[in-house]
């Protein structure tokens, strides 16, 4: 640690609270989360609004560092963004000084690797980064500008709902427009060796792109399951021209691949203008890794489908917020399959239909016909009326036999009767009539 910070932080380590203990009458403490030379985070219940809280304990015993502590609380507590941690309350007592925010349960994601013995999923680890490039996007573009300065494995939780949230804002400075403000962005609280930059080790000052050092520095760890090494042992190294320690990511993990490995490599740069400016920049070039491999799951996507192979692949893994939507494809129904049962089934009743429906066409003319011929006979009892009867106007009209005369009311209903059979005897039968289909053919399957 800086000789500067053991002069402003307490000689002796304070005394952590235990479970039981109450502060401001209001937080009952749970149980110490973590403490160190710096500070101290407990769990406790706050029993006003009954929720569990995460409040965090400054050691620093100089003036100016606890007013930059109350002014840091109360820009954080202005925050609104889903990958920040909520900001509640600020207080002292007893000249010590605290801060209350919103409690992430779980464990962070520095003890889950160590846990897994291995790297994440990579499209898991993506979809972390564009949500933290969201909150480092919204923090660098403020009107005043903060920036985080330690972000790193163990300062990343889960949520419940499987977002990431960013936490400890110790380190957090903010870039003052005049330069009669106490906050500064050099550094004051030290660093993380491993996950910050250059500049940063070596006191230069901090800027967004040290940020996103540290944030390249994190996803590598996370995509790989190793440690990148710190930048002082690199600078060292290419001081001495000797090839930089630091390997790629795709050569320590294959399935990272080169174009993502090669965006690590852009965040990792040791000179601060090598690497991406801006958060913006940085998670830009991810979604564009993202939308190529977009184009190629569909076109894989397509050419499954085509050849008729059942389709497992995942949307797009770079999408804001993918980790929080469910599985497409488990939403989806699946296509039936017809048994060959089934299929003989259906097609046989679709058989009795077709039977029964020509069997309704076919008989409908000679039901007209004798509608027509009762008409007749009842004209033949009745001079008085038109003995004329026109056929039905849905029916075609037929010339007459070319052997028959044309039916008139001169004859009696014996006649009438007779006649007609010799009529319908000369008529033939209904050529268009379908013959019934047999139940082979019916269960007849098409051919292989």
């Amino acid at each position: 640690m800086n000789q500067s910070v053991l002069a402003v932080t307490s000689t002796k380590f304070p005394r952590t609270f235990g479970p039981g203990e109450r502060l401001q009458d209001r937080y009952a403490i749970v149980r110490p989360l973590g403490a160190g030379g710096m500070g101290a985070v407990y769990e406790a219940i706050d029993e006003r609004l009954q929720v569990t809280v995460a409040i965090k304990e400054t050691f620093a015993v100089d003036a100016r560092l606890r007013r930059q502590f109350e002014q840091e609380a109360r820009l954080l507590a202005q925050l609104a963004h889903p990958a920040l941690p909520r900001v509640s309350d600020y207080f002292t007592e007893n000249e010590r000084s605290f801060l209350v925010m919103q409690f992430i349960a779980g464990d962070d994601l520095a003890h889950s690797i160590v846990e897994r013995a291995g790297p994440f999923p990579r499209a898991q680890v993506i979809a972390w980064a564009d949500q933290l490039l969201d909150a480092l996007i919204y923090l660098h573009t403020r009107e005043r500008q903060i920036i985080h300065r330690d972000i790193k494995p163990h300062n990343l939780k889960t949520t419940a709902t499987g977002q990431i949230a960013l936490l400890d804002f110790g380190l957090a400075k903010t870039h003052a427009g005049d330069q009669s403000s106490t906050q500064t962005s050099h550094s004051i609280f030290g660093y993380t060796r491993r996950y910050s930059p250059l500049e940063q080790i070596q006191d230069q000052g901090t800027s967004p792109p040290s940020d996103i050092y540290a944030l390249g520095a994190t996803l590598y760890h996370l995509l790989t399951g190793s440690k990148p090494p710190d930048a002082l042992a690199r600078a060292a190294a290419l001081a001495n021209a000797k090839p930089d320690p630091l390997l790629r990511a795709h050569e320590v993990h294959p399935v990272v691949g080169p174009e993502l490995s090669a965006v690590l490599d852009k965040a990792l740069a040791l000179n601060s203008t090598g690497r991406f400016q801006t958060a913006l920049e940085f998670r830009e070039a991810l979604r564009a890794i993202g939308r190529s491999e977009l184009r190629q799951l569909d076109h894989l996507r397509d050419a499954a489908q085509s050849s008729g192979r059942p389709v497992s692949l995942s949307s797009d893994p770079f999408d804001s917020y993918s980790i929080l939507k469910p599985n497409e494809m488990a939403w989806s129904t699946s296509k039936r399959s017809w048994s060959i049962p089934a299929m003989i089934c259906g097609v046989g009743v679709l058989g009795v239909l077709a039977f029964i429906g020509s069997s309704f066409v076919s008989s409908a003319p000679n039901a007209e016909r004798a509608v027509a011929d009762s008409v007749k006979a009842a004209a033949s009892r009745n001079p008085g009326v038109n003995p004329t009867v026109r056929e039905s106007k849905s029916e075609k009209p037929r010339p007459p036999a070319s052997d028959s005369p044309a039916v008139t009311s001169t004859h009696d209903a014996n006649s009438g009767s007779g006649e007609r059979q010799k009529r319908n005897a000369k008529r033939p039968s209904n050529p268009t009539k379908p013959p019934a289909p047999s139940l082979d053919s019916a269960l007849r399957l098409p051919d292989q």
